[in-house]
């Protein structure tokens, strides 16, 4: 898996009205989501912040918006873009910090109290939202300001004016009553679903948990990995047992060692099949309903189905141009996966395994077959790669030689959660630009993957600096040894932390312009050039060394991983664009072709059939039932992105190999044409201005997968 969920969670930052306590009420004056952290950058104050704070702060933070945005809906005065605009720009200060800190809370350490408030403020939120951008009064002032004069606003405010009025035309400002009154409650039932669907999903992960009595039963696995199944199967309550948790993905990390082809099976149905055991963490129904709902919404607000809506502000622009973009990556694809299939077939079958290869047996011959042809082991590769190393003298050595960062740990900012880090990050004139944290390692609170968010916005309007964090699944180590992962899981922290530099450079006047708020299929690119550096010569030997001895990695060890980059690539391609086939499928159905589905496994095969992509051997990244992405994350019709930015970043990349490498003067381009630009500017212009291709490359991403 060369591609990690990024769980680049968005929390609307403009959301309106409902009913709830006031904010001058007693309960309320000691709350301290209502006023501005005084900590440094106004870091959250996990200390004083707790659980029964949430809700009360939601209703009070959602009544003072709605003032807010009346004030601007009954301003006497003409419509401009400072009393309108600017002023919505200014507005909900206290809803965005309370979401910022709660829906994050709820993704990387929940627990059936956050739960339980998600689903009760979900709805409350999506009905709030509505308030805003179905407010005839309100959008009728936000399109005088789009239609008036505009002399004097700069290019950032042009954008702002742009994105706002697409933003409500998008959002139905221009239905009628009835109209809107039946999308107010698709809204409501979607946000309330999807956080069911989230929810349910955390939970069922870790009910999968695959539970092995016998130590036999691990042979394959290294000494540390089985007494952390030993540790993990105590705390679960089974003490003398041993646990394998399930992680986020169809594929399972684990199943390249065990040697027990019965356990192997075992783990990966547990992966398959987590929510679809007719429990009380089922989530069939939801996929089904949520898929009538949204194409119902689609067809509301004048689309054929919900692709066509949702992409209207990405690069691709249409479901037509994804579709073209996917069917030229399947096509090379489709025989090089053949191939791949047959040699690890005959590979296996010289091994001693009986009957076909399942895509349990994948990954444990396709790590054997990669062993025997390149030398490479995993297990002795991981020896090398500390988690702790990998982050300060990797990531943070990378930032330093291409940005002039520097990054300094305190420890007296409050956590939410044992083993979360802070840092200052310090720019190369020695000011500093914002803090980081880092939250890196998995426990049965937190939802699978990795991603980046912020605590708090960076805008030149309110006033801030960036406070982002960055949020992965490691296993922590035990038994004095410490964490060690494999050479995906590396790149997966330079892919994240690619994403905080986008982040931590914003440079923007407004909010909602900054940072990584900018389009699906453009956000992954700063965040995948970035695992490119990963290999790079310099970078690679200050992190990569023995975890006992500190030796670096030798030699022909680096070059073995080197040579063996291409192996497999087949799987790793077929399993993304499965799970992009699935996503475009749901959401590219009319409301009669939704209401007639009834079975989700079967459309499931059905919908990859058709593509020519259904492969047993090969299942998708996320089947239907447990794809985050797409069904709580906002990735709906946008899981191509992340192939789709794979092109930009390879693009990107070969430029600045051909104009030096990392070098500073590389870094600060990027950083000013890339990384600093937010939201400012159309996205394909920055592309161009950058690589100085008029369109994306597909030959260099065909390339890097060893399809051309």
């Amino acid at each position: 898996m060369s591609k990690k969920f990024v769980f680049a969670i968005s929390v609307m930052a403009l959301l309106t009205a409902c009913n709830g306590s006031k904010s001058g009420d007693t309960a309320l004056s000691d709350n301290p989501l209502l006023t501005k952290s005084t900590l440094f950058l106004e870091a959250p104050d996990f200390d004083k912040i707790k659980t029964e704070h949430f809700m009360p702060a939601f209703k009070a933070g959602m009544e003072q918006h709605l003032a807010e945005i009346d004030s601007i809906v009954n301003n006497t005065e003409a419509p401009t873009f400072e009393n309108t605009l600017v002023a919505m720009e200014r507005s909900g200060q206290t809803l965005t910090r309370v979401s910022n800190i709660f829906f994050n809370l709820t993704s990387a350490n929940t627990n059936d109290d956050l739960q339980k408030i998600e689903e009760e403020v979900s709805p409350l939120l999506a009905a709030h939202s509505d308030a805003i951008y179905l407010n005839d009064k309100l959008f009728a002032r936000v399109k005088a300001v789009y239609e008036g004069d505009k002399t004097g606003i700069d290019a950032e405010g042009l954008k702002l004016i742009q994105e706002y009025y697409d933003r409500f035309v998008r959002s139905g400002a221009n239905l009628n009553a009835e109209d809107k009154a039946k999308l107010m409650e698709l809204n409501k039932e979607e946000a309330t679903l999807s956080t069911d669907f989230g929810n349910k999903l955390i939970t069922a992960g870790n009910a999968a948990a695959v539970i092995v009595s016998s130590k036999d039963s691990l042979d394959g696995l290294t000494e540390a990995e089985i007494a952390k199944a030993a540790d993990d199967a105590k705390a679960a309550g089974k003490e003398g047992k041993y646990l394998i948790n399930i992680t986020n993905t169809t594929q399972q990390d684990i199943l390249a060692s065990l040697n027990n082809r019965t356990i192997r099976q075992r783990v990966l149905d547990a992966s398959l099949y987590r929510t679809e055991k007719g429990d009380s963490n089922d989530t069939q129904a939801i996929v089904l309903r949520l898929a009538k709902l949204r194409a119902q919404k689609a067809r509301l607000l004048g689309f054929p189905n919900y692709a066509a809506w949702k992409l209207q502000n990405q690069m691709a622009k249409t479901p037509e141009t994804v579709f073209a973009f996917i069917k030229s990556i399947a096509t090379p694809y489709a025989p090089s996966a053949q191939k791949d299939a047959a040699a690890l077939q005959a590979y296996a079958k010289a091994q001693g395994l009986e009957g076909d290869l399942t895509a349990a047996d994948w990954s444990y011959y396709a790590n054997k077959m990669r062993k025997e042809k390149y030398g490479l082991d995993e297990n002795e590769v991981k020896q090398y790669f500390v988690t702790d190393s990998v982050l300060k003298n990797g990531v943070f050595f990378m930032a330093q030689k291409l940005y002039g960062l520097t990054f300094k740990e305190r420890n007296d900012l409050p956590v939410y959660a044992e083993d979360v880090r802070v840092f200052d990050v310090i720019d190369h004139d020695g000011k500093q630009i914002g803090l980081f944290y880092t939250d890196l390692y998995r426990r049965p609170t937190k939802s699978g993957g990795a991603w980046m968010s912020n605590w708090v916005e960076q805008s030149h309007l309110l006033g801030q600096k960036p406070v982002i964090y960055n949020v992965c699944n490691y296993t922590k180590g035990t038994n004095g040894q410490p964490s060690l992962i494999n050479f995906d899981e590396v790149t997966t922290l330079f892919h994240e932390f690619g994403h905080a530099l986008h982040g931590m450079f914003a440079n923007q006047q407004y909010p909602s312009l900054s940072g990584t708020n900018v389009a699906r299929d453009f956000v992954e690119m700063p965040s995948q050039i970035h695992e490119h550096f990963a290999m790079e010569p310099e970078v690679f030997a200050n992190y990569a060394k023995h975890w006992k001895t500190q030796e670096p990695m030798p030699a022909d060890l680096v070059q073995k991983i080197k040579d063996a980059a291409g192996f497999n690539q087949a799987y790793a391609l077929g399993e993304n664009l499965a799970a992009v086939s699935l996503d475009l499928a749901w959401h590219s159905l009319t409301v009669e072709e939704a209401e007639a589905i009834t079975d989700v496994a079967k459309f499931e095969e059905e919908a990859l059939r058709k593509v020519g992509l259904y492969n047993p051997q090969i299942p998708p990244r996320y089947r239907s039932s447990y794809f985050r992405h797409i069904w709580s994350n906002g990735y709906a019709s946008g899981y191509y992105a992340y192939l789709w930015s794979e092109v930009l970043d390879n693009n990107a990349y070969q430029w600045m190999v051909a104009n030096g490498g990392m070098k500073l003067e590389n870094g600060q381009r990027l950083r000013d044409m890339i990384l600093s630009r937010g939201n400012t500017q159309d996205f394909n212009t920055i592309f161009t201005a950058f690589t100085g291709l008029q369109k994306p490359d597909i030959k260099d991403l065909l390339r890097a997968r060893g399809l051309q």
